[in-house]
């Protein structure tokens, strides 16, 4: 009789979970849940009294970029609870940061050009030092890299 785990196909059982994974220890997801309360309770600090409050129609980016960043805050929060269901969160958070750093404050940084307004966005920025500190890479490496990858039909 198969279990819940497996079936039976031409009277051979095969298991249908995937193996187990390397449980990250309870330090590493309290680590990754201060990494969610800092990401999360920041934008809830900074953006989401913009959201609420601003007076006068926003420029369209202005606006766009609060919406996200507020959802941002929402989906970081939910990660408190599911810490590694939701590390894409904190990887976009990297990706975006990392990109925006090396394509736009980096060269202009280089040139001696880096004004004011840049100056004060890259060292807002720069706080992705916190999500790369307390993501897991290992797990990432594991889960996103060398894992088998879903179906495709």
């Amino acid at each position: 009789m198969p279990t819940n785990s497996s079936f039976t196909v031409q009277g051979t059982t095969t298991p249908i979970s995937s193996p187990p994974r390397a449980e990250l220890p309870l330090w590493r997801l309290y680590l990754l849940r201060l990494g969610y309360l800092i990401v999360g309770g920041g934008l809830v600090a900074f953006k989401w009294p913009e959201l609420l409050h601003h007076e006068t129609p926003w420029p369209f980016m202005t606006s766009v970029v609060t919406c996200m960043l507020v959802a941002m805050s929402v989906f970081a929060l939910l990660g408190l609870r599911y810490p590694l269901r939701l590390l894409p969160i904190l990887l976009f958070e990297v990706a975006w940061k990392l990109i925006w750093l090396g394509t736009d404050a980096l060269p202009l940084w280089l040139d001696h050009n880096l004004d004011a307004d840049t100056w004060a966005s890259t060292t807002e920025i720069l706080w992705v030092v916190i999500p790369l500190a307390v993501i897991p890479w290992d797990h990432v490496f594991r889960t996103y890299v060398t894992a088998p990858a879903e179906r495709w039909r």
